[in-house]
């Protein structure tokens, strides 16, 4: 029984990932925004986007 291995790096709020030595991916929680055939390519398409921020913590402004 074999076990998947997974690859994984954070940048500018998106993950960039492999599994089994598949293609890199670059993913928010809820999207893949796509598919790599090097982790090169990748990462840079990764650090050209916008950075990402959680909305899940919105803070108000409370006087």
């Amino acid at each position: 029984m074999s076990t998947a291995m997974l690859r994984k790096i954070h940048i500018n709020g998106y993950d960039v990932l492999s599994v089994n030595s598949g293609p890199w991916r670059v993913c928010t929680q809820a999207d893949r925004l796509g598919a790599f055939a090097s982790r090169e390519e990748a990462l840079a398409y990764a650090a050209a986007l916008p950075a990402r921020k959680n909305r899940s913590g919105a803070t108000a402004n409370v006087k």
